[in-house]
């Protein structure tokens, strides 16, 4: 049997012609298996809980910005209403996930992680982080903050002020 050579442990430097279509969908190709492969690292844990990608990611949002509402998650998530209720329902019933009005205006709903969904969001961001903390490693300080950048250059500009309130 052939021995199988890890190609991407010595990244291949960009083409000048960066901007061509060989360069673009490689870019692509590679967002796309980094991004499934870093998502199925932690949908093992995930599934221990019997919870999806829907619940990893509202339980990640809350946990980093405590306090959130929930018209604050809905517009990070850019899913429904109805499908953040779903989630949110689960996870409260759970006992992952708490809502607390708030203190100016009652109506609103502060989200909160209870120390179940902290000791679960922690399981789950270990299992992401071992995997994204060997990439950045094997890339170097200045890949990855070129990486950050291209990531950056993505999203659209409404969402850049909530990106920069989670670097917070």
């Amino acid at each position: 049997m052939a021995k199988r050579v890890n190609v991407s442990a010595v990244p291949s430097p960009a083409s000048p012609l960066f901007l061509r279509e060989p360069e673009l969908r490689r870019g692509m190709e590679l967002l796309y298996f980094g991004y499934s492969h870093y998502t199925r690292s932690i949908d093992e844990d995930l599934a221990r809980y019997g919870l999806g990608r829907a619940h990893h990611r509202a339980v990640y949002f809350i946990a980093r910005r405590p306090g959130l509402t929930v018209s604050e998650l809905l517009s990070i998530l850019a899913i429904t209403k109805q499908s953040l209720g779903r989630v949110l329902n689960e996870l409260t019933e759970r006992q992952l996930v708490e809502t607390r009005p708030g203190e100016r205006d009652r109506r609103q709903r502060l989200l909160f992680l209870t120390e179940a969904g902290s000791k679960m969001e922690t399981e789950l961001f270990e299992a992401g982080r071992k995997r994204m903390s060997a990439a950045y490693a094997r890339a170097g300080q200045n890949a990855v903050s070129g990486f950050w950048a291209v990531l950056e250059g993505l999203a659209p500009e409404a969402d850049l002020p909530v990106l920069d309130a989670l670097r917070r």
